[in-house]
């Protein structure tokens, strides 16, 4: 294998550590965590939920999700551990500990 080759194959492994390491050295790893929760709402919730939320932000696991009934809000609690799972495994660990509809 050249020196290419190597560089080639370890490129975008050796990226995603270098940002990861930079993300944590920085603070700042856990709050892109979190928010990468956000970035999958609508692939975790469907098309549907979708048009009626909005996820805001996330403070300290607390996922913020604009509702824009209280119909859809009071379904919602009904799906709400089902929904915090699969983002936390698209997200790769438990960054979201709770979501609040409002």
């Amino acid at each position: 294998m050249t020196q290419r080759q190597r560089t080639a194959h370890r490129g975008p492994q050796h990226i995603r550590q270098t940002i990861a390491a930079f993300l944590k050295a920085a603070g700042l790893k856990e709050r892109f965590d979190e928010n990468m929760a956000i970035a999958f709402w609508d692939s975790t919730v469907g098309e549907t939920i979708a048009k009626f939320t909005e996820p805001r932000k996330v403070e300290k696991g607390m996922l913020m999700v604009k509702v824009t009934d209280n119909a859809w809000r009071t379904e919602l609690m009904f799906h709400k551990f089902r929904i915090i799972k699969e983002l936390n495994e698209k997200v790769g660990k438990a960054a979201i500990k709770d979501i609040k509809f409002y």
